[in-house]
């Protein structure tokens, strides 16, 4: 396989599998809509492409990386979008979180143009993936995600195949319906801590081996105890979205989640307080203000 590679897509986590993929010898062609996106693409070393047809007449295997359902649609089926290009036979690996049907809708266009995707969503923060400590959620046509097998090395650290399209984004949903579980908690034990009168450092170095620890109480627990929520490794804002497409999921399905239903509000909270471009991890600031915690 050719180490080249095009990534549309140059935000928190585009730009995070762009390194890794030049750091680990991929020619890397991109594309963003912004300028700082592309910037970050080309001082990394990377090749700038003037659109998503662009980067698609340029190579075979491609990534996105997208912020919402809008800019997937203008991605792939758009007047510049990759299925206009007269190439035929590629892969596009689709990383983004968003509801099945809207991929499904980007698969049918770049299918009608002799085009693959791969509903491949990542799960892990923008920091997991600057350490490219990321697992893939793969599913879609087996063959075609094979083919991929040394992007994804490339960018992630594990890669898992779930099997049809779609199933990679339900994955991807119940992971993230634990990431608001977990996040909230690691928060609260840390809230309940300075309460007590431990300091918040000695409660995380104690129990992040503990039994009681979680990714999300080793991965945002060292941001809670220094109050450090910028950049973002994934935003308040961003969360919101993924939280209305596990609950839309949910209610669909049917399923009750209490724990999950319950932890909302305090996402709410913290969008609606100021906390909607920080990190999720400051949710922790609305629960030491909702118990007069003073730092």
């Amino acid at each position: 396989m050719s180490k080249q590679v095009g990534v549309i897509g140059i935000g928190i986590m585009g730009s995070a599998m762009m390194r890794n993929l030049i750091k680990n010898g991929f020619e890397v062609i991109g594309f963003d809509v912004s300028e700082a996106g592309c910037k970050a693409l080309t001082d990394a070393g990377g090749r700038r492409a003037v659109s998503p047809r662009d980067v698609a007449d340029r190579v075979q295997i491609m990534i996105t990386s997208l912020p919402n359902v809008a800019a997937l649609h203008e991605a792939t089926a758009g007047p510049n979008g990759i299925a206009s290009s007269a190439k035929s036979g590629q892969i596009v690996i689709e990383c983004s979180t968003f509801p099945i049907e809207e991929k499904q809708r980007a698969y049918d266009a770049l299918a009608a143009k002799g085009k693959t995707l791969l509903d491949c969503p990542v799960s892990g923060t923008g920091a997991q993936a600057a350490k490219q400590d990321l697992v893939v959620l793969g599913s879609g046509d087996r063959a075609a995600f094979d083919r991929c097998a040394q992007v994804f090395e490339g960018m992630s650290r594990v890669q898992k195949y779930v099997g049809p399209f779609g199933n990679g984004m339900k994955m991807k949903i119940i992971a993230n319906h634990l990431v608001t579980i977990h996040n909230l908690a690691a928060a609260e034990a840390l809230v309940l801590g300075m309460k007590a009168g431990l300091p918040p450092n000695l409660v995380f170095d104690t129990l992040a081996d503990s039994a009681g620890t979680s990714r999300m109480f080793q991965v945002r627990g060292p941001m809670m105890v220094e109050k450090k929520y910028e950049p973002a490794t994934a935003s308040m804002k961003t969360h919101l979205k993924d939280i209305g497409i596990i609950s839309a999921f949910a209610a669909e399905l049917k399923c009750p989640t209490p724990l999950f239903t319950a932890s909302c509000q305090y996402y709410f909270s913290g969008a609606s307080t100021g906390h909607e471009n920080e990190d999720t991890a400051s949710i922790c600031t609305v629960l030491e203000e909702m118990a007069g915690v003073k730092r």
